[in-house]
């Protein structure tokens, strides 16, 4: 909403030119008139008229200068008296500092001009030296002004891009501390789900058996099996707690599973399966070369999700497990029965895992695909094999 009152320190720029004009006129301090036979009161009506002005100089600095250019004009005619000259060098100044970029352009210029024009009028009429007094006069009251004002304004711009450019930091700042924080949330989300969830689904699946089937043997059977994974899971929390709590000390790297752990992965899903009817085969192709650690993790952690749904979602029978490489991929492909009888799974689930195994491919550039081909569920991962990065 636009001011409509006059800004503070506008009341007191003209409360104070009105009051000292009062005063010289009244102690006969005024100069003689250019005109001849122009009563001195004018230059009181000069005077009201620019002190109007001085009131308009920060909200619409133009019309305050145009205002006072023909008050001043009056004022040196009937008299002038020294306040009225002295508003006018502000109106001059405020119109630059206050008006719009084209004022803040051609203001300066249209007074070097002006000055010019009125030195070369007055040595045209009158001929004698002090005709050039006449244009440092016009000088000190337009172009003086007018340059202060330019200064201050370039100042004053300065002073706010770089208040613009600071606050901007601070936002872009708070962006990627965000970011930074989403991120590594996520990565907190999906090394607690692949740590624990397979952990915990075995306990699920054998804790139902120990519940339904009678059988002491079994039974005992399937404690034993709660109870390895219960401690395993156990351990395995404890060693996230403790990289969380030593995230500052990057004198020693954590520890990360790698391929070579696939066959331990595989007995611990044979253990967990139990007498179920479930075959599980690993089909190594990686060749002999290493690959980076980020690679070996991301396709580590697919199998190691694909065995645990398997575990919980896919029917019995033979659960294949392949790694192929070429030259600039390496691909892991996870294939076990599909469940089409409608039975409900051994485990609750949460949809967390596809969208985790999804996430680590995505972070390498790599394609990921889940889904069912051929009456078996595939999980399929592509990661770039960076020969660099090794």
């Amino acid at each position: 909403m636009p001011r409509l009152l006059p800004h503070r320190d506008d009341l007191l720029i003209a409360a104070a030119g009105l009051t000292g004009g009062l005063a010289l006129y009244a102690l006969g301090l005024s100069s003689r008139p250019v005109m001849a036979g122009l009563p001195g009161r004018l230059a009181l009506l000069a005077l009201a008229v620019m002190v109007g002005a001085e009131l308009l100089r920060r909200r619409k600095p133009l019309l305050g200068l145009a205002v006072g250019t023909p008050a001043l004009a009056l004022d040196l005619c009937s008299g002038n008296l020294t306040t009225t000259t002295v508003m006018f060098t502000d109106l001059v100044y405020a119109a630059v500092m206050y008006g719009p970029p084209a004022a803040y352009r051609l203001i300066p210029r249209a007074c070097e001009v002006l000055t010019v024009a009125g030195m070369l009028l007055s040595v045209a009429l009158i001929r004698r030296p002090e005709a050039v007094l006449i244009g440092l006069a016009l000088a000190v009251v337009t172009i003086a002004p007018a340059w202060t004002g330019v200064g201050v304004r370039r100042h004053r711009d300065a002073a706010e891009a770089a208040r613009l450019a600071a606050e901007r930091t601070v936002l872009l700042a708070e962006m990627d501390r965000r970011q930074a924080v989403g991120t590594e949330r996520a990565r907190m989300a999906r090394e607690l789900h692949d740590l624990v969830a397979g952990h915990l689904s075995a306990i699920a699946i054998h804790s139902t058996a120990a519940l339904s089937i009678n059988e002491e043997q079994a039974s005992r059977e399937a404690l034993g099996v709660i109870r390895e994974n219960s401690v395993q899971g156990l351990a395995e929390m404890r060693r996230l707690i403790g990289l969380l709590r030593k995230a500052g000390d990057t004198d020693e790297p954590a520890p990360t599973p790698t391929l070579d752990g696939l066959d331990a992965l595989l007995e611990r899903a044979r253990a967990t399966a139990g007498g179920s009817g479930f075959r599980f085969e690993l089909r190594d192709g990686r060749g002999p070369g290493p690959l980076s650690a980020p690679v070996e993790l991301a396709a580590y952690r697919v199998v190691q999700e694909s065995l645990t749904n398997a575990v919980k979602h896919a029917a019995p029978g033979e659960v294949t497990v392949e790694l192929t490489r070429d030259m600039e991929s390496l691909t892991v492909r996870v294939t076990s029965p599909l469940d089409d009888d409608g039975r409900s799974p051994r485990a609750p689930g949460s949809h967390a895992g596809l969208i985790g195994m999804r996430e680590r491919v995505a972070l390498l550039g790599g394609e990921f695909e889940a889904g069912a081909e051929n009456g078996h569920w595939q999980v399929r991962a592509v990661l770039p094999v960076d020969e660099e990065g090794k």
